[in-house]
């Protein structure tokens, strides 16, 4: 089970860094934090996942951060798109100039 969320982590945060150098911003480090919350009874799967992403791109708006961030959620992160519809995905995002 901690591995579907490394690989959800994994894949989200490659594609914002896909999609943040196609926005020509100066990302310098993303760094992301996963957890998520099970059912009590069985089978135990995740009901909720959150993700926070701390991001350094000085000159970034949180605009452009959320916009790459919504892209591969909505779009390209396949991990995502893999997991039961009903999954509750959220994320909060720490922006650092």
């Amino acid at each position: 089970m901690e591995s579907l969320l490394l690989a959800l982590a994994a894949c989200t945060g490659s594609d914002v860094v896909v999609v943040m150098r196609k926005q020509r911003v100066n990302l310098r480090e993303l760094r992301l934090e996963v957890t998520g919350q099970r059912r009590e009874e069985h089978p135990q799967r995740y009901v909720a996942i959150d993700l926070e992403y701390s991001v350094t791109a000085p000159g970034a708006t949180e605009e452009q951060v959320r916009h790459a961030i919504d892209l591969s959620l909505a779009k390209y992160c396949s991990v995502i798109k893999s997991l039961n519809p009903d999954i509750a995905i959220r994320y909060e995002l720490v922006l650092e100039a």
